[in-house]
């Protein structure tokens, strides 16, 4: 007897959680978030976040309420929900241009998106946010990593790039304490303040930075939002870019310790390739057990992508049998003309249009209409 308990024990608890029992699936489990005083929504959320791994995944959509193919702004507008009757289950969008410099260019898409926002949580949507800011020290874009000397100087109390960064987050965290449901509540977002820092391209990433300084950018910017400014209604998760076959120990590249993320993701734009997709599943799978942090697919998707049978072979089959909680496609660019190929998911008159339908029928896929109250505390899991 002492054997066979031993043996479902380590069957129980897999590594890549997969077998017979999942952890967390019944049995009593308690995380932590890196804010205390988080508000009661937003560790109800961040709850269901874990809880919802033992069941499927949520499917999201960047922007997907904001703009489509052929349509920007309409009230009630989804390309997903214009193909599947329902809206996806994750809304994610961009608040960079609501922070830095470009704060008072477009009054009208700001109130659009900060819409779109209320919307997603008044229908029980999960939010999630990235912020492709400016860089602070050039005046470039976020893409501009001509200097290896911006975090250096953000960090530098007293600089000017200091002191511009300090405003963009005094911005950022309006929004956040202004951003309230029709409950009158504030909506917990899952923010991910320094996306893909695995790469080059931006003025965070890989050859601007150092480790030290990209982990003390990351701990200067929670300490600020969280100590600083009162807000207590983000869920903060790191998201490493991951296309090629990752491992475990990849996912901690400059890891700003666990009191300071709540939520591991990744981006993958791993193609048509499901061989690497499975990989950095399972990959991420581990760590998120190992760290008792809830974890997904933050951005995914392939540009211009022509499969009919997409959704069900390349996202449905390997998400399937996962501790994944969400896999977020990147936008559908507004091409009236649809002229352009920027796009990354569904739409009325693509080819994968029927499979998307098929993908959404899975018992393990969860649209806005399978969720449950995502802002009411799950069962079995509690949250400090």
């Amino acid at each position: 007897m002492l054997l066979v308990s031993l043996l479902f024990s380590v069957v129980a608890c897999s590594d890549d959680g997969e077998g017979p029992k999942k952890e967390g699936e019944s049995d009593p489990v308690t995380l932590t978030l890196s804010d205390p005083n988080a508000t009661e929504e937003t560790k109800a959320l961040y709850s269901n976040l874990w809880a919802i791994q033992s069941k499927g995944f949520m499917f999201g959509h960047h922007d997907d309420l904001m703009y489509g193919r052929t349509w920007y702004g309409t009230a009630g507008g989804s390309d997903t929900k214009a193909v599947c009757g329902d809206y996806p289950a994750v809304y994610s969008f961009d608040l960079a241009e609501h922070i830095d410099d470009r704060y008072a260019a477009d009054p009208d898409a700001q109130a659009l998106r900060l819409r779109c926002c209320k919307e997603a949580y008044d229908r029980g949507m999960v939010l999630t946010s990235c912020i492709h800011i400016d860089n602070p020290l050039t005046g470039g874009d976020s893409w501009d990593n001509s200097s290896n000397r911006v975090v250096a100087e953000i960090l530098t109390e007293g600089s000017v790039t200091n002191k511009m960064f300090k405003e963009w987050l005094d911005r950022l965290a309006d929004l956040a304490l202004n951003l309230r449901g029709s409950d009158g509540k504030l909506i917990p977002v899952i923010f991910r303040p320094f996306h893909e820092h695995t790469q080059t391209w931006s003025w965070w990433g890989a050859s601007c930075t150092t480790t030290e300084e990209f982990v003390n950018l990351w701990k200067f910017t929670v300490k600020y939002l969280r100590d600083t400014k009162g807000v207590h209604n983000f869920i903060y998760a790191i998201s490493p870019q991951m296309d090629s076959a990752k491992t475990v120990d990849d996912f901690y590249f400059r890891w700003p310790g666990d009191e300071w993320v709540d939520f591991v993701g990744m981006d993958c734009y791993q193609g048509i390739n499901n061989a690497v997709f499975v990989t950095n599943l399972k990959a991420i799978s581990k760590v998120s057990l190992a760290k008792r942090k809830p974890c997904g697919v933050t951005e995914t998707g392939v540009e211009g992508f022509s499969a009919a049978d997409y959704w069900t072979t390349n996202i449905h089959a390997p998400l399937t049998g996962r501790r994944v909680s969400m896999v977020v496609t990147w936008r559908n660019k507004y091409d009236p003309m649809e002229s352009g190929t920027h796009y990354f998911s569904v739409f009325p008159g693509h080819p994968s249009e029927r499979d998307f339908v098929k993908m959404y029928n899975q018992e393990n896929s969860f649209f806005c209409g399978d969720l449950p109250d995502m802002y009411s505390p799950a069962e079995n899991v509690t949250v400090l």
